[in-house]
């Protein structure tokens, strides 16, 4: 495993939240997207008024920290709870698929390891103590 590290979800803020974050750590964004930038997919609906929100953005803070947000998207509505993930980065899709498999174990299998257009192979489930999580590799 290389890393484990928190997600934010934010309710339309996430924008705002992430410049606040980077003036306080004096930081840089690694990576920062929003949905209108991903390629057409007919199994998620954006609406309008998402389009300019933010698919994702990574900070690192320090050596060893990446935070990470996003903005709800897809119709997917922020519920206090669940506007977190831990987000683990693996060795490989066997990693992946093995984590995936244990902590989706009487939870929420949400959207199992596949391979992602942004080069990742990637899930997302939330375990039976109701946790989110996201299992990636960009090992492929």
């Amino acid at each position: 495993m290389k890393a484990v590290n928190v997600y934010l979800t934010f309710d339309g803020n996430c924008e705002e939240a992430f410049n606040f974050y980077k003036a306080v750590f004096n930081g840089e964004f690694d990576m920062f997207s929003r949905f209108n930038e991903m390629p057409p997919d007919p199994n998620f609906q954006l609406a309008d008024d998402q389009a300019d929100k933010i698919m994702h953005v990574s900070m690192r803070i320090g050596d060893n920290i990446v935070i990470m947000g996003s903005d709800p998207g897809g119709g997917s509505p922020l519920t206090i709870g669940n506007n977190f993930s831990i987000a683990i980065e693996a060795d490989s899709k066997e990693e992946v698929d093995g984590l995936y498999a244990k902590l989706s174990e009487g939870g929420e299998a949400s959207m199992p390891p596949a391979q992602m257009f942004w080069g990742a192979y990637f899930g997302l489930c939330r375990d039976k103590f109701d946790i989110n999580w996201m299992v990636s590799t960009e090992n492929n």
